[in-house]
């Protein structure tokens, strides 16, 4: 049992070396083709570019992985709508009516 969880943080670890080390060589790509023509900037090296990625996950997208939070409210909003009436659920689409997103914007809805 406890060689499986072993061999399964190995495969983790190594697919985590993989993907970072392809990530680095598309940034490292990028930044020295677009960059130094653009703006007239230095090119870098892979460390540099591995810093980068590390840099902009800290500061835009943290670590949290897939399975983050942001969607908690999705879930609870299936529920409270599975509960509803028929006519709950009209009463609501009729009140979305005036705002952006899946229920059509103002200039969708017909006119009294």
């Amino acid at each position: 049992m406890m060689g499986r969880w072993i061999l399964r943080g190995v495969k983790i670890a190594m697919l985590v070396l993989v993907v970072g080390t392809a990530l680095s060589f598309v940034i490292m790509s990028l930044w020295n083709w677009l960059m130094p023509a653009l703006f007239g900037l230095h090119r870098i090296g892979f460390w540099q570019a591995l810093g980068l990625l590390l840099l902009t996950k800290i500061l835009f997208g943290g670590f949290r992985g897939p399975r983050g939070g942001h969607m908690h409210w999705r879930g609870r909003m299936m529920e409270r709508w599975e509960q509803m009436t028929p006519e709950e659920r009209e009463k609501f689409k009729d009140g979305m009516k005036g705002r952006r997103g899946a229920f059509g914007s103002p200039a969708a809805a017909p006119k009294a």
